[in-house]
């Protein structure tokens, strides 16, 4: 959500903004805003003078009610002027009221207006015109066919869709044995290597209100992904970035205690509405995963600081696990409206010849901050931290990834030295069928 005072006094700016995001639809939105914004500055005005008219009409009705003891001919006066008063009080409960009406009807639409996105994001209307920036590790199609994901986990036992679909439906999984345990490696791992870049460990709530969801995404993202829990007002998270942002809600964070440096773990829940290709399948997108994420709370001046420090983290982390990988910049029109600047890390797969995502790092500038009310209070007052998020590992797709390059010509998928301690020191695993 922008600064209200950036609106009003940028308004073409914040509509070129819309127009590079390509969200044309939004541009009246900017008019409404400005139109409600000179309403309630107004409405606001006029309630403080009434304010102040009505506080000098009291004290002169008692002044006057007190001479009239003397003087029956103040009493008229004094009834006159608590007419007025009571006129004024009647106003001014309405126009506070409108106050009321007008904020709620600017929060409304401001949510929608997107963020300022970098000068540095590539301009385009969807995913497609997304940039390859780097590549890492030097992408290898072995000579021997690589089977779909869930057949190489089924050669170990690894997986059972088929009762899940029964006991839950589409979009879930038993994970089993070596697989289950090579998924909770992945995670154990993610967690020590962001443990040793100086992260602070934490299991957060993996229910948060509405309030807090709102803070932390946008309405299009929130009908697309969360789950509501019937008759509370509690939502399933979808990505631990959620609530761990939302610690922060409504508190005044002291300067010193910057950056706040976290990695967590969750499950995450998400409708993932739509149809999204043959590729899809299996366990690639999914209901409920889990998930090692970071997250930054941060200065304004450091955050594309820490923005390219984040997906240098996820590439080192896959790069150590043999994976080759690419950074992918997103464009504007693939940006969602609370982002700055994003990009995504895509791991190679071998089995079909390109990369796919695997983490994605974003840069939301002020604008989580400014929802939840989250301030810093530093030598010269107090502003708003700059928030960023990044995914560390997601299993069970970074699992695919995994298998994919580490799959061994005779069905063995080998284990590298980094995840070796979390596998009970086993370099293979070897299949059962």
């Amino acid at each position: 959500m922008l600064d209200i005072r950036f609106i009003r006094e940028n308004p073409e700016a914040v509509k070129e903004n819309i127009k590079k995001k390509f969200q044309e639809e939004k541009l009246p939105l900017v008019d409404q805003v400005i139109a409600l914004d000179a309403e309630n500055r107004k409405t606001i005005q006029e309630a403080q003078d009434l304010r102040t008219a009505r506080n000098a009409k009291s004290k002169q009705v008692g002044m006057l009610m007190g001479q009239a003891k003397k003087d029956p001919s103040k009493l008229a006066e004094a009834e006159a002027l608590k007419a007025e008063v009571k006129a004024d009080a009647d106003r001014l409960a309405y126009l506070e009221g409108r106050e009321t009406e007008l904020a709620e009807q600017l929060r409304h639409i401001m949510l929608q207006i997107p963020n300022i996105i970098d000068p540095s994001v590539p301009i385009g209307p969807d995913d497609s015109a997304n940039v390859e920036v780097e590549r890492f590790g030097e992408p290898v199609t072995p000579d021997f066919e690589i089977p779909y994901h869930t057949q190489i986990m089924e050669s170990f036992d690894g997986i059972d869709m088929d009762s899940a679909g029964r006991v839950s439906g589409s979009g879930f999984y038993y994970l089993m044995g070596d697989i289950a345990r090579l998924h909770e490696a992945v995670l154990a791992y993610a967690r020590d290597f962001m443990i040793d870049k100086g992260f602070t460990f934490c299991v957060p709530p993996f229910m948060i209100h509405g309030n807090v969801v709102e803070g932390v995404m946008s309405q299009t993202e929130m009908d697309a992904m969360m789950y509501k829990i019937e008759g509370e007002d509690l939502y399933l998270i979808g990505t631990s970035e959620h609530s761990m942002i939302g610690k922060f809600i409504d508190q005044i964070i002291p300067e010193e205690k910057l950056p706040q440096t976290l990695t967590s773990y969750s499950p995450c829940f998400r409708k993932e509405k739509g149809s999204h290709g043959i590729e899809e399948r299996g366990v690639y997108r999914i209901h409920q995963f889990e998930k090692q994420e970071m997250v930054v709370v941060c200065k304004p001046e450091d955050s594309m600081k820490w923005y390219e420090q984040m997906w240098r983290y996820s590439v080192e982390l896959f790069r150590s696990l043999d994976i080759p990988v690419r950074q992918l910049e997103c464009c504007s029109g693939d940006l969602a409206d609370l982002k700055v600047k994003s990009c995504d890390i895509e791991a190679w797969s071998p089995r079909q010849q390109k990369y796919f995502e695997v983490c994605s790092c974003s840069n939301l500038g002020d604008a989580q901050a400014r929802r939840l009310k989250m301030r810093v209070k530093g030598e010269k007052g107090t502003y708003l931290p700059h928030t960023l998020n990044n995914t560390v590992v997601a299993p069970p797709r970074m699992l695919i990834a995994f298998l994919e390059n580490n799959l061994q010509a005779d069905g063995s998928v080998k284990i590298p030295a980094p995840l070796r301690p979390y596998m009970g020191g086993k370099e293979v695993l070897t299949p059962k069928a």
